[in-house]
């Protein structure tokens, strides 16, 4: 039997079949495996590499897609003869730009958009999910509502309303695949014409959807108290988007007075305001800050939820609520015909989750864990770094800011960081524009790492930075 022997990682973020795949093609384009030659088979290979044979079968069955190899019935897969000589190149990393032999590989990644997976309730999700096949199979196979499932929307907006304080029925809700598909049906509503304030910093990735729609994207200052409104009042916005239970990136919350303020301003231009409330449970000093849709006395605020950061991100479940005169105008006229993009089997489960108490018991449970890794992470920057390092939005949230006070700048932080095996991220992707940022700021994500990595990670970003 031909050898074939890749290195195999379960860590790795690309699945088993992808590795597999990736390592035979490069053996082919190389030579190392000639044309003709016949692959193991699926059995076999399954068992060389203590895999399973459906990992093999996919491996296989790209290579045959992309014309690497034949596989033919009764007779096994053969690498196919390419005439043209292909050149390999290696693609440089995304994140830092180090020369190979400097850099070594991540052990530990500080990403703020990341959960603590271990403490998913797992079985009780795969017995919803279950229950919920059994519960009306053949219905779950055709499309649903366009907003989403009635009975989860109606769980949605009781729990806002006794938890973030919004008000609304579950007919202004609607349910999206993610935050940036829910921005995206947004700028439709409203229109491709409007003059959009927007944070700055602020949510890059909301940023592009706005200006990939061809709005006219207005970056608006902030302060200590969050985006400033007499900024607004003279940039000409007809909308604004803000986060102003934690703003991102810099962890501000905005005061009652600003929100009064903001909401005049909306009243008065007869303009409407995105409320972004993306972490908004995760709260560590105080109680939770009411959402400004709840102060809301002109309908014109527009909010927005995710489950992403409170449950898990690849369940790609967010909603926004929708003031009435929306609801009734503009969104039936553009969205009306648009097909719901959340797998009603997946919103089935969550409204199974909600409905049996699941959900407030694992948000609680979240919170405690949250807040223990963020005073563990507060804890370390003060006992290793004292005073050679500024921390900025640690009230809440899953991540902080760090200023570090050693004279580099982001991107020298970053490259330093990852010689030592850990990942930061840098806080200038935030704004409008690059001579926007006069502070190097690095930012740093929690909730997915384990105590240990924490502590380590702390450590080595010390060695990084101040060990000479």
């Amino acid at each position: 039997m031909l050898e074939l022997m890749p290195l195999l990682d379960k860590r790795k973020a690309d699945p088993l079949y992808m590795q597999l795949y990736i390592y035979i093609k490069k053996q082919i384009q190389k030579g190392t495996i000639p044309p003709l030659e016949k692959l193991p088979s699926k059995r076999k290979l399954a068992l060389h590499l203590s895999i399973s044979q459906n990992t093999v079968e996919a491996a296989y069955v790209q290579l045959e897609a992309e014309g690497y190899i034949e596989i033919l019935a009764r007779k096994g897969a053969f690498v196919k003869e390419i005439k043209n000589e292909v050149v390999l190149q290696e693609l440089p990393p995304a994140y830092v730009s180090l020369p190979q032999e400097e850099r070594k590989s991540t052990v530990i990644d500080f990403s703020h958009g990341k959960v603590d997976v271990e403490k998913f309730p797992y079985n009780t999700w795969k017995k919803l999910t279950v229950q919920t096949i059994y519960h009306d199979e053949s219905q779950l196979f055709y499309s649903g509502h366009p907003q989403g499932e009635l009975l989860l929307r109606q769980e949605i907006a009781a729990y806002l309303y006794h938890s973030r304080g919004v008000r609304c029925t579950a007919e202004q809700i609607v349910i999206g695949a993610g935050t940036q598909y829910l921005m995206w049906l947004l700028s439709v509503t409203l229109g491709k014409e409007k003059i959009i304030g927007f944070e700055n910093p602020g949510f890059h990735r909301t940023r592009h959807v706005f200006q990939e729609q061809g709005m006219s994207v207005i970056p608006i200052s902030l302060d200590n108290s969050g985006l400033k409104v007499k900024e607004l009042k003279e940039s000409g916005a007809d909308a604004v988007y803000i986060t102003p239970s934690h703003q991102f990136p810099i962890g501000m919350v905005m005061p009652i007075a600003r929100r009064l303020e903001l909401l005049e301003w909306a009243a008065e231009t007869n303009s409407y305001i995105i409320e972004d409330d993306y972490d908004g449970e995760f709260r560590y000093k105080g109680k939770p800050i009411p959402a400004l849709q709840g102060l809301d006395q002109d309908d014109r605020v527009i909010y927005t939820g995710t489950f992403s950061k409170s449950l898990m991100p690849s369940l790609r479940i967010s909603y926004a609520v929708l003031p009435h005169r929306l609801c009734t105008t503009s969104y039936v006229k553009h969205c009306g015909l648009f097909k719901q993009p959340v797998s009603r089997l997946h919103q089935h489960t969550l409204l199974l989750f909600m409905k049996e108490g699941h959900w407030e018991r694992h948000l609680n449970k979240m919170r405690t864990t949250y807040r223990k890794k963020q005073a563990l992470l507060l804890d370390c920057l003060t006992t290793i770094m004292g005073d050679h390092v500024d921390v900025i939005g640690e009230h809440s949230g899953l991540h902080i800011l760090l200023e570090v006070k050693n004279g580099m700048s982001e991107q020298k932080l970053i490259e330093a960081a990852a010689k030592q095996g850990v990942t930061i991220y840098p806080t200038s992707i935030y704004y409008h524009s690059a001579g926007d940022n006069n502070t190097p700021y690095v930012l740093l994500g929690f909730a997915g790492l384990s105590d240990e990595e924490i502590k380590t990670g702390i450590d080595s970003l010390f060695k990084a930075w101040f060990v000479r």
